[in-house]
């Protein structure tokens, strides 16, 4: 019979997978709301592969739980289980380096979603980290968006006055970074998707204790099903 602390430590890491699948679902869910910066951060693609992805676990949990009910003689279904868990790891592994390696090149991947925002939104931008341009302010990059707001008693930051002094600063002095949007939009940024494939490798550690887990399971059902033949051959009275 498999131990008792075997089936307690598989049912514990089943449990997290669920909840796994629970936790992707339900923050594809929350973050589809409007966001200022959360709807730069993370596209629908994204939260459509991480919706795809909870779903996926979950069904993967409904498996597992039809594998380890079948008779202790049946492990058919726990191999079909491990096959699951396989391409659950893959996925997963796909979708959480796709994300580390938009990060390597933060900076100039997030200056390209920048310029494609609407006037209003880069406004709210400037307003919210009070900054005006991405990089810079001075117009030597046309393509680097700065809304400037010429009415009078605005609350806008980036004013006439305002983009006139800003413009003068050397954007490669650390003391005038936060003086510029990168800043502001990029530390956001680094902190949001480090924690979204931080939190998907975390998925992966559930996924492969799982399938270890399983094929203990797997390995002990065939053991007892071995000795069970041998005593059955014996007369049934066992080795002592």
């Amino acid at each position: 019979m498999v131990s008792k602390g075997l089936m307690v430590f598989w049912g514990v890491v089943d449990f997290c997978l669920l909840a796994a699948g629970a936790i992707s679902i339900a923050f594809s869910i929350i973050w589809r709301k409007q966001d200022l910066l959360m709807n730069m951060v993370v596209t629908n693609a994204d939260l459509n592969a991480g919706l795809a992805l909870g779903v996926f676990l979950l069904v993967t949990f409904l498996i597992s739980i039809f594998a380890i009910v079948q008779r202790n003689h049946v492990t058919s279904g726990l191999v079909i289980l491990n096959y699951v868990l396989i391409i659950d790891a893959i996925v997963v592994l796909v979708l959480g380096t796709r994300v580390w390696f938009f990060t390597l090149r933060e900076r100039d991947n997030f200056f390209k979603i920048y310029k494609e925002q609407s006037d209003d939104t880069i406004r709210q931008i400037q307003n919210k980290f009070s900054c005006c341009g991405y990089f810079r302010a001075d117009g030597v990059d046309p393509t680097d968006r700065v809304i400037v707001t010429n009415t009078t008693g605005t609350t806008d930051f980036c004013t006439p006055v305002q983009t006139d002094f800003i413009k003068f600063l050397d954007p490669a002095v650390n003391n005038n970074s936060k003086n510029f949007c990168v800043s502001g939009v990029t530390a956001f940024a680094d902190y949001a998707l480090n924690n979204i494939f931080s939190s998907m490798y975390g998925f992966m550690a559930i996924v492969l204790t799982l399938l270890v887990a399983s094929l203990c399971v797997i390995n002990q059902r065939k053991t007892d099903e071995r000795f069970k033949r041998i005593d059955a051959k014996r007369g049934g009275k066992g080795f002592v």
